[in-house]
């Protein structure tokens, strides 16, 4: 005996609604095939360390590329600047001054940085306010002196340590 659920299934598949193909589609292989690219073969780069790359820029040439090329083989004296810089960007993406260029990644950096002192000075805060216990009262400064106080009445450490700085006949520290 077959039960609900099972016919549901049935019914679907015989539509297609289950098929490899609209499974495949609703996981997103529709088809298209992703290509891994051919690492053993050169490829362009702009880098200071190393300003010829293996390969030029521009590997396919349009109608007007292809004529500056063959432009290129007569007199350059005939070529305009212009046409000359096109030719140095077929095979350059950028100059070597260009690559040299100083960036504005610092500015995103160090306003990076200021975002997160920031937030963890906020954080910070926050503990101080709602998280930590106040501070003891053996921290005031009332307590503090009250405990020097107990110390010279003691004589404490009276050759070398802390009463030892104390003049007890001016009632002062020594200078």
């Amino acid at each position: 005996m077959l039960s609900l659920p099972a016919l549901c299934v049935g019914t679907l598949a015989r539509r297609g609604v289950l098929g490899t193909a609209s499974i495949r589609a609703a996981h997103g292989h529709s088809g298209h095939v992703a290509t891994q690219e051919d690492m053993s073969v050169p490829r362009y780069y702009d880098k200071r360390s190393s300003p010829l790359p293996d390969v030029p820029y521009c590997k396919e040439l349009g109608a007007e590329q292809k004529a500056l090329k063959e432009k290129e083989k007569g007199s350059w004296k005939q070529l305009s600047n212009e046409e000359k810089v096109a030719l140095y960007h077929l095979k350059f993406n950028q100059t070597f001054a260009q690559m040299n260029r100083p960036s504005n990644e610092w500015k995103t950096v160090l306003g990076g940085m200021f975002v997160f002192f920031g937030f963890t000075g906020l954080i910070v805060w926050w503990q101080r306010v709602y998280v930590f216990p106040p501070k003891p009262h053996t921290l005031t400064e009332e307590w503090k002196a009250q405990q020097v106080k107990r110390m010279l009445d003691m004589r404490m450490n009276p050759i070398q340590g802390f009463s030892a700085k104390w003049d007890y006949d001016k009632n002062e520290w020594k200078k």
